[in-house]
């Protein structure tokens, strides 16, 4: 490490002379050691993003103005990197801030060895870091952590070490900036080992079950049976009370057969004492 190196605490900030930069996130692979992911946001004025587009990682892993892009990982003699890589110079104005991240879905960073972000200016290939920041997990249980952020300071930029830590992975650290992300993308993230949950079996209710036995409950947008049986489709049942009169028209008081009439009252056929034959014509009478 040369004196054009600043070795950064944690809260401590230092000027960039740089117009665009690479920030590498660096750890030491082993057994039971998560994979590392590096991520980029580019923070407004509001300290949130702008839009959904200003997140970058691996799902996205170039801004669409093609100014802040994640590079692919490499292996190194110091382990393995990944790197995001801005131009400073020729971001929006309205970007005040890019923060860099790193995630370890599968297990927490207290299983990640000698995690360290080195920054180096973009335009030499094989200078020395312009700072470094080992960081380190405060409570053992974060699975993505805040490493350290760009941020305009009057016309110029300065590199902030912050080491803050999230124990919801990922998609916690991106909702913190209002970012809305995707489940079903979140659970697809490499090396994700879960499996969408299954979806839950619906059993019928048993017959002299709580539901059943109090209110059998209709089927959906038809009403449930009434008391009394309905009749039989297009034929009318005898019933139990004096029926109803169909729509406009009045019923007899007792409701025939259906189709058939039923004989008349036997008083209905008695003589008539005063009925009386017509005055007969001519023909009708006898010689």
């Amino acid at each position: 490490m040369t004196a054009m190196t600043h070795a950064m605490l944690k809260g401590s900030n230092v000027p960039l002379d740089a117009t665009a930069v690479r920030a590498v996130l660096s750890w030491t692979p082993g057994a039971g050691v998560p994979d590392v992911d590096a991520s980029a946001l580019l923070i407004g004025p509001s300290g949130q993003v702008r839009s959904d587009e200003d997140f970058v990682f691996y799902n996205q892993p170039r801004h669409p103005s093609g100014l802040v892009r994640r590079l692919p990982k490499r292996s190194s003699p110091d382990g393995l990197t990944d790197t995001i890589e801005a131009d400073l110079s020729s971001l929006d104005p309205s970007v005040e801030q890019v923060v860099i991240a790193a995630s370890c879905d599968e297990a927490a960073f207290e299983r990640v060895t000698d995690l360290r972000i080195s920054l180096y200016d973009a335009a030499s290939a094989d200078g020395d870091p312009l700072a470094v920041f080992d960081v380190r997990a405060e409570t053992g249980e974060e699975t993505a952590v805040i490493c350290g952020e760009l941020y305009r300071r009057g016309d110029g930029w300065k590199f902030r070490a912050v080491g803050q830590g999230y124990p919801t992975g990922l998609v916690g650290l991106a909702n913190a900036f209002g970012i809305s992300v995707d489940e079903a993308e979140a659970e697809s993230a490499p090396g994700s080992s879960e499996t969408a949950p299954s979806a839950p079996e619906v059993s019928e209710p048993s017959p002299d079950s709580q539901a059943t036995v109090q209110h059998q409950q209709p089927a959906y947008g038809y009403p449930g049976p009434a008391v009394a049986p309905q009749p039989a489709y297009g034929y009318p049942q005898q019933p139990t009370t004096a029926p109803e009169p169909a729509y406009g028209y009045p019923q007899p008081a007792a409701r025939p057969a259906y189709g058939y009439p039923q004989p008349a009252a036997a008083a209905a056929h008695a003589p008539d004492p005063n009925f009386a034959l017509p005055p007969q014509g001519p023909q009708f009478l006898r010689s």
